[in-house]
This record gives structure tokens, C-alpha cells and sequence, in this order.
């Protein structure tokens, strides 16, 4: 007997946030699309990390009714410095006339606001791939769900997952630096600001949480295994000495780490076969660009898919369209992490008159903002 196939507009691989999201903005404007994700679906709910996300994302998340609002805490400032040198600036959400310049939230908080939003049968959960088969009109995938093998051929195959660092469509630049996060409780309290602070080992992000502070805190590879190894005590130790401000820090939650690197796909699009979020680029987190880039690409997918069709030759001008995004975000945090994560006393210098012109030039820090904020549609 022959395996009978089943049929779907649009399959995406990968049902975290940036695959829901496309989804939900798909099925908003009428077009059906299926997920598929390796994980169970409450593995969401083990992801240690917290995300910064920008108030053009909640613009975004609001219309699919995916904005977890009881569980955001806003940022309506945001102090940038460096360590042991001068320079600073201040970027308040009040000029630019919103509630917050963005929003930090957990990302199981985040997951379970889209995944509400999932209709039954939206999702398949626990699915391995076998096999993808491309060719000129669609790809057919092999695949083994609840023990069953199963073929479903689609018009368009969305890779909304991971990236594999052995691919050879991705370029790889590794930073040699490690993030150690967790939460901790500030006194005073943060006062819905968030910290960037730039280090020789490498910027420490202080992201307000609830009444916490979600803490980033980058260090070559040596310094993390050290820094993880350390009880409570000497860790909020070795925080308030990597921040070097007045601030106190206590009851440090459950520590993680993740290596560092810039990921880069060379082209987003393959016959019928697409690439968005992290399987697109994997950037530095300093400034909290990364995740907001994959939501935009889930968005201007959807876009272009609703208003020209699921169809081949849409999948260029797709890639066309993020190009000045996917680009820009990827050199500001690249050359960001490079210029910042060094003791070179003239490029000190240099930073510091840089940050200094931020401050007193508003028209520069507020090109910057929006470019954080809203990504290139901020442009010009």
C-alpha cells in the first residue's frame, strides 16, 4: 500500500514564540499553516531566559492578541556606561511619547500567552524530522508523531528553530564570551530602569523583571566557569564589583550560561524552503536586538505571504525586504561587543566621547532608539 500524504499550505518547523507568531499572524489573515516542534509542549516552560523585548514587538504581539501583559515588566529608561571610564547616556522612554521603550519578560511567560492563542490540531508536538524532500512546487516531510510515521507535503517548509552550527549556509563568529544569567533583588529597587554596562570582560545588562533585575552577565569562557562555581554570596560579590555602581544585590536565583556567537545564514531562501529567527541569525544579546529581529521576521513573512500568496518568487522579495533589518541589527551588536569588550585605554577614550555624544546630541541617540525600538521600519 502506498503511504498516503497529507497537504498543507504552509508547515513550520519550530512552535517557540518566533514560529507561534507567525502562525497567529497567518491564521489572523486567513491562512492556514501547521506546526511541528521536537519538544513537548511544556518544555517551553523550562527556558531559563528572560527577554528583552522592544514596544514596537508589543505593537506587533498586541494584533494576535499574544502580549502577555500581566507578566511584562517596562523599561522607561535605559542607562548606558562603561567601567573604570567616562561617558554615559540616557535614553527615556518620555521623548519619544510611549508607556516604555520596552518590556522584559520571561519567556515561558511568553510561550504560554501565544501558545493560548493556538487553536486544536495547530500544533504537532514531540515530531521528529526524517526526511525533507524538496522540489519546484513544494516540499514533502517525513516525519515520526506518537510512534506514527507520517509524509506531509507543503507549499512552503518555515524553519522557525535552532541553528546548526555546522551547516554550511552559516557563517559562525565566535565572541569567546559566555552569558551567565539569572535574577536577582536590587536595593533600592530598579525603578523600571535597565543597565548597560560596558566591561573589559564584556557587557553586563541589568533588565528589570517583577522586582527584579534579570541579569546578563558576559565573561570570556575561564571567568564564567569560575563565576558559576561560586556560592550566592561570592557571586553577588562578583556582580556589585562587574557592575561598580551603588547598588546592592541579594537572594540570586538559579544560575545558566550560554556560549556567545554571531550566526548568520548566507541566504534566507531556498527553492520553497524559508529561514526566520534564530535559524536566520543568532546575534550577541547586548541590546536585547536579537529575539525582536526573529518577531519582525515572523511578521514581514506573513505579510507578504497574506498579501501575494504562498508562491515561490515571494520568497525573494522576502529575503529582499530584511536585508537592511537583518544586516544593520547584526553590525551594531557585532562591532558593539568589539569595540566595548577591551582595557585599550584609546578606544576607552573613544568610547567614552562616543557615549558622550549620544547625551548631548539627541538627534543621534534617537536615531539609535528607534533603531532599537521599531528595527529599520524606524528608517529614516
Amino acid at each position: 500500500m502506498t503511504e498516503a500524504v497529507e497537504q498543507t499550505d504552509i508547515l513550520i518547523v519550530g512552535a517557540g514564540p518566533v514560529g507561534m507568531t507567525l502562525h497567529l499572524a497567518l491564521a489572523a489573515g486567513g491562512q492556514k499553516s501547521l506546526l511541528i516542534d521536537r519538544r513537548p509542549q511544556q518544555a517551553l516552560q523550562a527556558d531559563p531566559r528572560a527577554l528583552a523585548l522592544s514596544h514596537g514587538a508589543r505593537e506587533l504581539l498586541e494584533q494576535i492578541d499574544g502580549w502577555p501583559t500581566r507578566a511584562a515588566t517596562p523599561i522607561e529608561t535605559i542607562h548606558v556606561s562603561q567601567k573604570t571610564g567616562f561617558g554615559r547616556t540616557l535614553i527615556d522612554r518620555a521623548d519619544y511619547r510611549l508607556p516604555a521603550l520596552g518590556y522584559v519578560v520571561r519567556y515561558r511567560d511568553l510561550a504560554a500567552a501565544l501558545a493560548a492563542r493556538l487553536t486544536d490540531g495547530a500544533l504537532l508536538a514531540e515530531t521528529e524530522i526524517l526526511d525533507t524532500t524538496p522540489d519546484d512546487n513544494g516540499v514533502t516531510v517525513a516525519l515520526r508523531h506518537a510512534g506514527t510515521l507520517r509524509r506531509i507535503r507543503c507549499k512552503l517548509l518555515v524553519h522557525a528553530e535552532g541553528t546548526p552550527a555546522d551547516d554550511p549556509e552559516v557563517t559562525v563568529s565566535d565572541y569567546a564570551q559566555h552569558a551567565v544569567i539569572c535574577e536577582v533583588t536590587p536595593t533600592p529597587g530598579h525603578g523600571r530602569r535597565a543597565w548597560e554596562r560596558f566591561t573589559p570582560d564584556g557587557p553586563l545588562a541589568l533588565l528589570p523583571l517583577g522586582d527584579e533585575y534579570s541579569i546578563v552577565f558576559t565573561l570570556p569562557p575561564a571567568k564564567a566557569d569560575a563565576v558559576m562555581a561560586l556560592d550566592d554570596d561570592a557571586f553577588v560579590a562578583a556582580l556589585a564589583s562587574q557592575f561598580g555602581r551603588s547598588m546592592r544585590f541579594s537572594k540570586p536565583g538559579k544560575r545558566s550560561r550560554f556560549p556567545l556567537a554571531l550566526r548568520l545564514r548566507t541566504s534566507l531562501h531556498r527553492g520553497r524552503e524559508v529561514w526566520i529567527g534564530n535559524t536566520a541569525q543568532t546575534l550577541h544579546p547586548v541590546s536585547g536586538q536579537g529575539f525582536n529581529l526573529g518577531l519582525r521576521d515572523a511578521w514581514q513573512l506573513a505579510e507578504i505571504l497574506l498579501k501575494d500568496g504562498v508562491d515561490r518568487s515571494n520568497l525573494a522579495a522576502y529575503a529582499a525586504s530584511r536585508r537592511l533589518d537583518r544586516d544593520g541589527g547584526a553590525f551594531f551588536t557585532d562591532k558593539v561587543v568589539k569595540a566595548f569588550s577591551n582595557d585599550c585605554g584609546p578606544l576607552k577614550l573613544v568610547r567614552g566621547l562616543g557615549l558622550l555624544a549620544l547625551d548631548v546630541f539627541p538627534p543621534a541617540r534617537h536615531f539609535v532608539a528607534k533603531r532599537m525600538i521599531w528595527g529599520a521600519r524606524a528608517w529614516p
